[in-house]
């Protein structure tokens, strides 16, 4: 209670009522002036509650006041069900009573200040039937009923157009850039003009834009038309195909039948269209009508206020308790034939709703068939533009799963292979990082035994030396397999002489190629035969 009566104190020491009151002074006011603060709340949220209550009846407060929060859809807190209590409270200004008001006013201030303006435009005059007679007034209430609905549409327009994010200002201002923009054009057109006066032809050549214009704007009209004839062609081509699927269905489902199979089949069609159209659909639209009646009579009633729903639930309790009664009455009499009769109703209204029930699964069923079948042609169209093919059917899909599960079976097997590869390549490789290990400790030993020994350096020279070896090896297999190409050569025994190369004895390729030359230099002109030394 202390936090509802500091929220109501800070809120009243707001804009707009600045009141200036703490807890002592608030919870201190006399009952006539803790309602004049409930009616300066009420008089923020609709201006038309401006009101001295000590200039009014108490009676005429109240009613104002319970009129007001029934328009605002207000329902007294917890066991404040009893409204005689409820306004006996309000008239006395019983502070049990003003708190919990004022603390669900000033919660949502806002809110209620737009219920409050819609419902002076939206709560419908009740006219009296008798009244509607007159054309005058039937003709004034309809205009009225027509008002109040272009109201509605005016608002939700408005409501969104102040969410949308567009201000006046930016609106006023984009009016204005756009003023200048047309003057600014204005001035162009017209140096445009001055400066094709000048040209010779100008008329002509004016008159040659203009109708280029025109047929360019043609041309778009042209294309436009084009792409909407091809949109129709699409769907016409894609009825064709679902007619023509349902031909091939028709025709497969009337191979293999007989006449009598088929004209079975046409009687059940018949016998479940008979029953949608004699039975189900007509109780359907009944059930709708009552709908439609009872919320158009919902709409065309006031806005009810707690009062009146309580009155309802009293009637309604008093009609349950006389059906009751009833059904007491006629169980007591308990007669047999009444009773047979019962049983066969039950039995009847069981198979009644069995049925219904068959037949909207039965319903569901053609609908999601249907729907099915216009998603495959959909997909199907969507696959041949895709990649030009068609989709498999019959034989060739049963052939082409049976290649997919040949090729999964090749799969697996690779894919088998592979992790043994794969899991076998681990095992090695952490046989190499052991050996690796392995090799790092005995070098490490091998190096602490030729430190203990003095030949400290040994093993890597000796590597050194075994590597240098193999080198010069390779180097020496390398000329002997030149000398070797160069001792093929086919040279004529009468134009060659004889010709001694000096080559030093460690000598490479290089020596050997400079010695040739020297001899080209010395008038050697044809080739010749060498002896080395």
């Amino acid at each position: 209670m202390s936090d509802q009566i500091k929220f109501i104190v800070d809120n009243l020491n707001k804009e707009p009522f600045r009141k200036n009151y703490n807890l002592i002074t608030f919870d201190s006011l006399e009952p006539m002036q803790l309602l004049q603060v409930l009616n300066d709340v009420l008089a923020e949220i609709d201006p038309k509650q401006v009101v001295d209550i000590r200039e009014e009846m108490p009676e005429q407060t109240a009613k104002r006041m319970l009129s007001l929060l029934g328009i605002l859809k207000y329902k007294p807190p917890g066991n404040a069900t009893d409204m005689s209590t409820f306004r006996q409270g309000l008239v006395i200004g019983s502070k049990p009573v003003i708190y919990p008001v004022l603390h669900w006013l000033l919660q949502r201030t806002n809110e209620l200040k737009k219920r409050a303006y819609l419902a002076r435009f939206l709560i419908k005059l009740e006219v009296p039937s008798e009244f509607l007679q007159d054309e005058t007034v039937a003709d004034t209430n309809k205009q009225y009923e027509e008002l109040m609905e272009a109201f509605k549409t005016l608002h939700k327009e408005c409501e969104q157009l102040k969410t949308s994010g567009f201000s006046t200002a930016e609106i006023r201002r984009d009016i204005s850039a756009m003023e200048e923009e047309k003057d600014q054009l204005i001035k162009r057109v017209e140096r445009l003009k001055k400066r094709v006066e000048t040209v010779q032809n100008h008329q002509r050549m004016l008159k040659i834009a203009r109708q280029l214009r025109v047929e360019k704007e043609r041309e778009e009209f042209l294309a436009q038309q084009k792409q909407e004839q091809k949109n129709q062609l699409f769907h016409a081509v894609q009825r064709l195909q679902r007619i023509q699927n349902q031909l091939k269905s028709m025709r497969h489902a009337a191979a293999d039948a007989k006449p009598e199979s088929l004209m079975k089949r046409l009687e059940e069609e018949i016998k479940f269209n008979s029953y949608m159209v004699t039975e189900k659909f007509p109780k359907e639209l009944e059930n709708k009508k009552k709908e439609s009646h009872f919320l158009q009579k919902v709409v065309s009633e006031p806005a009810m206020g707690h009062s009146d729903l309580l009155e309802l639930e009293s009637k309604i309790n008093e009609i349950n308790k006389q059906i009751n009664q009833l059904i007491e009455k006629k169980m007591m009499r308990n007669e047999p034939i009444e009773g047979k009769l019962s049983l066969y109703r039950q039995q009847a209204s069981i198979i009644s709703r069995k049925k219904e029930a068959k037949a909207e699964e039965l319903q569901e069923a053609k609908e999601k068939l249907a729907n099915l079948e216009r998603e495959v042609s959909v997909k199907t169209n969507q696959t041949r533009e895709f990649d030009g093919t068609e989709v498999l059917k019959g034989d060739e899909f049963k052939r082409y799963v049976s290649k997919l599960r040949s090729k999964s079976t090749v799969f697996k097997k690779k894919h088998q292979i592979i992790a043994e590869f794969k899991a076998e390549f681990g095992l090695l490789q952490r046989t190499e990082e052991l050996l690796k290990q392995r090799h790092e400790n005995i070098q490490h030993q091998l190096q602490t035994i030729e430190e203990k020994k003095g030949v400290s350096g040994y093993s890597y020279t000796q590597e050194e030396l075994e590597r240098v070896s193999a080198l010069k090896s390779e180097v020496d297999e390398m000329k002997g397999r030149t000398l070797d190409d160069m001792s093929e050569m086919v040279i004529p025994w009468f134009e060659c002489e004889l010709y001694v190369l000096h080559v030093p004895e460690d000598g490479t390729v290089k020596h050997f190629m400079n010695a040739i030359r020297q001899s080209q230099r010395s008038g050697v002109k044809n080739h010749m035969d060498f002896e080395i030394r």
